[in-house]
């Protein structure tokens, strides 16, 4: 405990947290509006009549728990973004204040200063999940209301999701520091964390939408071996049509993050730090 603390210390006495605090607010406001809208329009669209079909009506009460799952997950894309960051700072940080060597003569033991820095990582993740969620909270209940739907906090589907997403932001603080390890350099590896974050996102997105208009349907069960898109889809509250069931997103997505955590562990021990 006394590393974690050590490591939390680190973080909590430079400028780091507060900036990338400031960071995800205007991000978060920014897909709230977006939410808003989207909720807005789509609840206009799909629920404005009261199905009379038993079928049509599961299809609707599931659509309704995938917009409030959205809902109340609201600034899920970026704020995992940000927590990688993090993850990638914690250690990075290390080498560009040059205070790695003074770490490791104090703590001979790297294993032990890498799963500080993992649970380091992971308990600023949780923290970033927990206060956007209070502030999803409320923000949701005012959007579900304001589309005549009712708050939903009452359904399972919200909980979920909401307890999936926390699972979501903690995997990729672990990802981040795996990604920090590999790439000493804090330009280099935050440069290249963004670069996969959205990139693998939208590209993956665009390359196989025109893969599957080629082969086929089947080509979309891929989307769930990119990490940014498996989170989304671990997240998304319902089974949607169409797309892989939401446990693989979560195993490919805890898959990854192992396979970091343990790359990461196993090169800090042996790698040189002169």
């Amino acid at each position: 405990m006394n590393l974690v603390r050590s490591e939390l210390l680190k973080i909590r006495t430079t400028s780091t947290w507060w900036i990338f605090g400031l960071i995800t607010l205007p991000l978060w406001a920014l897909t709230a509006l977006i939410n808003w809208l989207q909720t807005d329009a789509l609840a206009s669209n799909n629920f404005g009549d009261v199905p009379a079909d038993q079928a049509d009506q599961i299809q609707a009460a599931q659509s309704v728990d995938s917009l409030a799952a959205n809902v109340y997950t609201n600034g899920q894309f970026f704020g995992l973004m940000i927590v990688m960051l993090l993850g990638i700072i914690v250690v990075t940080s290390e080498f560009f204040h040059q205070t790695v060597t003074t770490t490791f003569l104090t703590v001979p033991h790297r294993t032990a200063v890498m799963l500080a820095k993992l649970a380091a990582a992971a308990i600023l993740a949780v923290l970033f999940w927990l206060v956007t969620t209070l502030f999803n909270l409320p923000f949701g209940a005012l959007v579900m209301n304001s589309v005549d739907l009712g708050s939903q906090l009452g359904s399972g589907a919200v909980w979920r999701a909401t307890a999936l997403n926390g699972l979501a932001y903690l995997l990729w603080s672990v990802l981040g520091v795996g990604i920090g390890v590999l790439i000493r350099s804090q330009i280099g590896a935050t440069v290249t964390g963004i670069l996969l974050y959205l990139g693998g996102a939208v590209g993956a997105a665009i390359a196989i939408s025109i893969l599957a208009a080629r082969w086929g349907d089947w080509i979309n069960d891929l989307q769930v071996l990119v990490p940014s898109l498996a989170s989304s889809l671990m997240v998304s509250g319902t089974e949607i049509p169409g797309n892989p069931p939401r446990w693989a997103g979560a195993v490919v997505l805890i898959g990854y993050a192992v396979v970091a955590g343990a790359i990461g562990t196993l090169t800090m021990r042996r790698r040189d730090i002169s």
